[in-house]
């Protein structure tokens, strides 16, 4: 059997891609979060947060997360708007400067508090936003391996990178690695999945993960705890005003 045939009998990429990031997308729930950076020289930074997420209609996701430690970054509170068809939005409160701004979208490929996670790792991109294909190895192993493009420069500059490669459970639409390209055609960094908190209905979040830099050598990892799944939030946390409060 040739590879094309065995990609015609694998689903489209475009719903695996949406299936995958429909089951992640968690409604409302709470957690802390521990995020660690480590550098080349095996040193270490830790900060903490506490995050809370609330489904809204018309397939829209809201995440407010507020720094709690250390001092140089507590107070400090992001607002990410996750919109199923189009450009996720994202705020971000900065009480040194007692200022709120967007941050556009030429910043979403930039690091989150100086982590090697970016800021649009910290939402789930639109799947128009790439060209999504299967490579010849997907569907073996027990798993869809597919190549993510941006749609064009505009998209390649907003993300950061040339190319996405995911690795995701064939039957349960989890993504285990991402494989992230620079402008070389590099790998320039991995994110690899190490743990997910399952919830009803198939849905799951990811409670734990790691980002290589390949280029730099430093290591961050996000690990979610004290998750309370049906949270009460109020509606009022999840807007621009909330992050100065």
């Amino acid at each position: 059997m040739t590879i094309l045939q065995v990609s015609a009998q694998l689903p489209e990429p475009e719903f695996i891609m949406d299936k995958s990031r429909e089951l992640s997308i968690a409604g409302t729930m709470s957690a802390d979060i521990t995020l660690t950076i480590t550098e080349k020289n095996g040193s270490t930074r830790i900060r903490r947060f506490a995050m809370s997420t609330k489904s809204f209609p018309e397939g829209v996701e809201k995440r407010y997360i507020k720094f709690l430690s250390p001092p140089d970054v507590k107070g400090t509170a992001m607002l990410i708007i996750d919109n199923l068809k189009t450009a996720d939005e994202m705020w971000i409160y900065l009480p040194a400067l007692k200022k709120t701004r967007r941050i556009v979208s030429s910043e979403k490929g930039k690091s989150f508090m100086n982590s090697e996670f970016t800021n649009a790792d910290m939402s789930s991109p639109p799947v128009s936003d790439f060209v999504h294909k299967h490579l010849p190895q997907s569907g073996s192993n027990n798993q869809f391996v597919i190549e993510s493009i941006p749609v064009d420069e505009d998209k390649e500059d907003e993300y950061d990178y040339s190319k996405k490669i995911s690795y995701i459970d064939m039957d349960d639409y989890q993504v285990h690695r991402m494989e992230i390209y620079n402008f070389d055609n590099n790998i320039s960094k991995i994110i690899e999945i190490k743990e997910f908190h399952d919830l009803p209905g198939g849905k799951f979040i990811v409670s734990e993960m790691l980002s290589s830099n390949l280029i730099t050598n430093r290591k961050s990892e996000i690990k979610m705890t004290n998750i309370v799944e049906g949270a009460k939030v109020d509606d009022s946390v999840f807007s621009i005003q909330s992050l100065e409060r």
